[in-house]
């Protein structure tokens, strides 16, 4: 209904206005509307409003509800969840996996498969490869990606004194400027390293306990370059054993 008026005339007592009956019927009627109770109907996302006069107005919801979730259940290897509220979910850990935030740890057989960083961008690597049995991709594991005692070279420059660390380097090279000493350390069983040495000098091989063992006839001549190739056979603590075999060289192509 819409809003009625009373026509009060023009003047006092002019005859023109609304009877007295007339006029408070109109005021009921604006009360009553007045005091009217509006209707509110929620239907699937549309809210209506529906007025004393009849008219409506709706407003769409859709936009501001968040969702119809109306729990959160943990699958395979996640445990909590929650039917209401805010829900946490854990990754399973046991059995050799290890898990912390942005890192998860698998330890196998004496190794340990991580990630490389724990800020959550790091890449899949093997830390402390031990006994593996799984099996490796066809070039799983490059070059770049062994230790120092598989790659790199060690230059130990000229002097009477060098540091043979077999956990260093695969390759070594050293002018002796007088007798020399080279000291061994952190050979491991199987290990083979190439030294690659001159200088017309006697030379001692050292370490406490250890056995140097020449194969072959050739001897040391320090007037050459000389390759030196030496494999450790046994890394008991204390006594170890080496083998080695002496090569002079020069420059020349494939004759």
């Amino acid at each position: 209904m819409a809003k009625q008026t009373i026509n009060i005339g023009t003047t006092a007592n002019d005859g023109t206005g609304t009877p007295l009956r007339d006029s408070f019927d109109i005021v009921n009627d604006n009360f009553t509307e007045v005091y009217a109770k509006p209707d509110l109907t929620l239907s699937t996302n549309t809210l209506t409003l529906t007025k004393a006069d009849g008219s409506t107005d709706t407003v769409n919801l859709a936009p501001y509800l968040d969702g119809d979730i109306t729990s959160i259940i943990a699958g395979n290897g996640l445990t909590g969840g929650a039917t209401a509220g805010d829900a946490t979910l854990n990754v399973v850990g046991g059995d050799g996996i290890t898990v912390a935030a942005d890192e998860v740890e698998a330890t196998v057989d004496d190794s340990t498969i991580e990630l490389s960083a724990t800020n959550g961008s790091g890449a899949l690597r093997v830390k402390d490869l031990g006994i593996v049995t799984a099996k490796l991709a066809n070039d799983g594991v490059t070059f770049a990606k062994l230790e120092n005692r598989y790659t790199a070279l060690s230059a130990l420059g000229s002097g009477t004194s060098f540091a043979l660390n077999f956990s260093a380097a695969t390759t070594f090279t050293a002018t002796a400027s007088g007798a020399a000493t080279l000291t061994f350390s952190n050979a491991v069983q199987g290990q083979v390293i190439d030294l690659v040495i001159t200088g017309n000098y006697a030379l001692t091989f050292a370490e406490t306990g250890s056995t140097f063992n020449k194969v072959g006839s050739t001897t040391y001549d320090g007037s050459s370059t000389n390759l030196i190739q030496i494999i450790c056979t046994d890394d008991s603590s204390g006594a170890k054993i080496y083998h080695y075999s002496i090569a002079t060289y020069t420059a020349s192509q494939p004759q």
